[in-house]
């Protein structure tokens, strides 16, 4: 028997069509000598970013850890080791305002060198905010954290995550390959968030403009609970290589490959 009613309403899907087939021969490529000469710290750090040592222009590395673990505290002193080195570099924060970083400045003082975008003081404007100084151009620049600039930017444009999501990689992709001022490709080094399990959240699309992925994590629990750092994705270099860090000499985070 056949059922009365209305037909049912089937939604569409607009799908895109090629207009174009460009098949690509790396031989045929020519890129900026620039792009393959890796910036350095001067730590051991520069080991494991990659083979020839150190982090390169034009990539992509996001930063998971364990609440605690010094994330922003080791990702800030690679910043200012890069100044250090004459590089320019910037760092986008998203969770922390003035007073936030005073603590970090107060225990090593050569944060304090690092030009800072707080954007607690864009709200409304923070693509904006974010688009302009991109746009002068940057060696690295470190990103704490993609939740909060993606949240930021869902909340002002009024869309989906997602749609923000796309925004930010396609800004990052837009100056790793130096479409800016000072035409620098821009590496950089973003935090975001875990599950409780550890693992890493977000879109398959992240994953695949990621060049590595570092896990900064606990040795053990409690007070005597040693840090590392241990990369499991990396473009350019090993993986599954613990290096160890300290916190607690001021103005420097102690690196070693073996327990501190």
């Amino acid at each position: 028997m056949a059922k009365r009613g209305r037909p049912r309403k089937v939604n569409s899907v607009t799908k895109k069509t090629l207009k174009e087939l460009n098949l690509v021969q790396m031989n045929q490529i020519e890129f900026d000598p620039s792009l393959f000469t890796p910036m350095k710290t001067n730590t051991i750090v520069d080991t494991i970013f990659s083979t020839e040592g150190g982090l390169f222009p034009g990539t992509n590395t996001v930063v998971i850890g364990d609440p605690g673990v010094g994330k922003s505290t080791v990702l800030l002193d690679m910043l200012a080791s890069l100044k250090s080195q004459g590089k320019k570099v910037l760092f986008i924060s998203g969770e922390m305002n003035e007073i936030d970083l005073h603590g970090y400045v107060k225990r090593f003082p050569k944060f304090g060198d690092i030009p800072i975008l707080f954007l607690q003081h864009y709200d409304g404007c923070v693509q904006e905010a974010i688009e302009s100084v991109l746009d002068e151009g940057y060696d690295c620049v470190m990103v704490d954290s993609w939740a909060e600039v993606n949240d930021s930017f869902a909340e002002e444009n009024n869309c989906t995550k997602k749609k923000a999501e796309s925004w930010l990689l396609d800004l990052m992709d837009q100056h790793n390959k130096a479409k800016n001022k000072l035409d620098k490709h821009t590496a950089f080094i973003v935090i975001q968030q875990m599950s409780k399990s550890g693992d890493f959240i977000g879109s398959n699309r992240i994953k695949h403009m990621t060049t590595a992925m570092a896990h900064l994590k606990f040795d053990g629990r409690g007070r005597d609970a040693e840090r590392y750092m241990i990369f499991s994705k990396n473009r350019r270099g090993d993986v599954g290589e613990k290096i160890y860090f300290s916190l607690f000499k001021p103005n420097n985070v102690e690196y070693s490959f073996e327990m501190v």
